[in-house]
């Protein structure tokens, strides 16, 4: 019972012809009453292996929203089965006052198990119909499931091309006991560019951008040419740059699987050589789940580099393989979950090229340990070989080094390398293992304790081999692009070629790792 009393009246009893002139004080008085417990339940017909929710039982608290949870449970578990059009056809809710229960008894129409039909694009004025109903993917005779529904809704998101994607299932079947559904979108605008900038106080500054397209030829393709130019200021190396171009075309063979195809051009100024690298690529990625992704593909790369007085062409035909195990809750600013990629590449070398085998292992691991984001551990180990090919045989580009931001932090970009014969160069083997306390101390900063270590060896799993270290602090600050990041690192064992540096500076978007 509710009463709102106004100066000791009841609110209900003042006629509205004749209002008070002044009004001093409003009571509103809520009488609980008695609570009411659930007696006889029922909800019929269930499909088989329903769960109801163990709150919808008699003698549990008769919550409206119990009985609301217990309904969808129901409905549910028909539309999984691929009755799509089950409904609530009739419904007895009775409230006993002497016994202070509720009785419950709800009647289901299932209707009956309905396959997919036809596939109807809406909205879309530059996707081709047909792309729209291949990104989809759903097949015409699969069984209509919420799931089904849901991962079409996905593939079309993905594609970057709309960005409104709602499938609705026709109200009506076929007389083949199948169903309709409007895929109904919304384009993205077409074009799209970026930039991005990095700041060491080693390697000095590097500037990026791209430009996107999301419906190159109609068929929601990505085109996305891209710059960057790095080692502006750097106290050691040169300046370099990159110029590439990627394109995407998704559902080709089937709805889960992109091709890519790529071309890049790089030169390459670093602290033991110059080299400038062509590569073409034509890969297929495959999406097995939410979590796992497969990729493999073939790739031409012709090297031409500078080093201890050396020129050498290198030349290598790749079969690149890799695998994806992807949990993370956040890409840019995990809190929970794993990241496993592996790659492996078998190589034919020519020209001044060895062939061989290039493997390359990273393993990410991030945990809250219970406190919804505001602790966060992280930790990251890197592995990475080349097998069969001798040192002065392999490009420029697939050796190792550690040091900078992306390996360990505290000693410079790329200063541990290994010498083989009086030359300077990368190693054939690489590990290198990081770790990170991110606390949270307001709702956008946070700040960072970390700890990296690596190491390089002249063969792929033996040979001469040096290690170093870094530690430091960094500061975060969350924006709608990523958490921006300032790290200051120290080093903690530092490898013989270093022994002028006191600490590094970094600055960019998204957390180290």
């Amino acid at each position: 019972e509710i009463h709102v009393r106004v100066d000791g009246r009841e609110a209900a009893d003042i006629s509205p012809l004749n209002n008070p002139g002044r009004i001093d004080n409003i009571v509103i008085d809520i009488a609980l009453g008695p609570q009411f417990t659930f007696g006889e339940i029922a909800i019929a017909p269930l499909a088989p292996g329903t769960e109801l929710p163990a709150d919808f039982a008699p003698g549990q608290p008769a919550r409206s929203t119990v009985v609301r949870a217990a309904l969808t449970a129901a409905l549910d578990a028909w539309r999984d089965q691929g009755h799509a059009l089950v409904e609530s056809v009739g419904q007895q809710v009775v409230a006993n006052h002497n016994t202070r229960s509720l009785n419950v008894r709800v009647s289901l129409a299932p209707g009956p198990r309905l396959n997919v039909g036809a596939i109807i694009p809406e909205g879309n004025e530059r996707t081709r119909d047909r792309r729209v109903v291949a990104i989809a993917g759903l097949r015409r005779g699969e069984l209509h499931t919420p799931e089904s529904i849901a991962d079409a809704e996905t593939r079309l998101r993905q594609t970057g091309a709309f960005s409104t994607v709602v499938l609705e299932t026709a109200e009506t079947p076929n007389p083949d006991n199948t169903v309709d559904v409007t895929a109904r979108v919304e384009e993205a605008l077409p074009r799209r560019i970026g930039f991005g900038a990095e700041l060491d106080s080693e390697n000095g500054v590097g500037l990026s951008g791209f430009w996107l397209h999301r419906n190159l030829l109609g068929g929601a393709e990505r085109l996305r040419l891209e710059a960057a130019i790095d080692g502006i200021a750097a106290q050691v190396g040169g300046v370099g740059f990159t110029l590439s171009a990627l394109y995407t075309r998704p559902a080709t063979f089937n709805r889960d699987t992109d091709m890519e195809l790529g071309l890049n051009a790089v030169r390459m100024s670093e602290r033991d050589y110059d080299a400038d690298a062509y590569e073409a690529s034509a890969s297929l990625v495959r999406r097995y789940s939410d979590t796992i992704t497969v990729s493999g593909g073939l790739n031409l790369r012709f090297e031409t580099a500078d080093y201890s007085g050396l020129d050498r062409d290198f030349g290598t035909f790749g079969v690149p393989l890799a695998i994806t195990y992807d949990t993370r809750d956040e890409p840019l600013n995990a809190t929970q979950g794993y990241y496993l990629w592996t790659e492996a590449m078998p190589y034919l070398g020519f020209a001044q090229a060895d062939s061989g085998l290039r493997l390359r292992f990273d393993a990410r691991i991030y945990n809250d340990v219970g406190t919804d984001g505001r602790i966060v551990l992280a930790a990251r180990a890197q592995l990475g070989a080349v097998v069969g090919a001798a040192t002065p045989a392999t490009p420029r580009g697939f050796l190792f080094y550690s040091g900078g931001g992306g390996t360990v932090r505290g000693l410079p970009y790329q200063s541990l390398g290994v010498t083989t014969n009086g030359v300077d160069s990368g190693g054939r083997g690489f590990a290198a293992l990081s770790a990170e306390v991110r606390f949270q101390v307001r709702e956008n900063y946070s700040i960072v304790a970390f700890a990296d270590a690596g190491a390089v060896s002249s063969g792929a799993f033996s040979g001469v081999s040096g290690w170093h270290a870094g530690a430091g602090l960094g500061l975060r600050y969350d924006t709608p692009i990523g958490p921006l990041r300032l790290d200051v690192a120290v080093p903690v064992r530092r490898n013989a070629s270093v022994t002028n540096s006191d600490f590094q500076l970094y600055l960019g978007i998204g957390q180290a790792f």
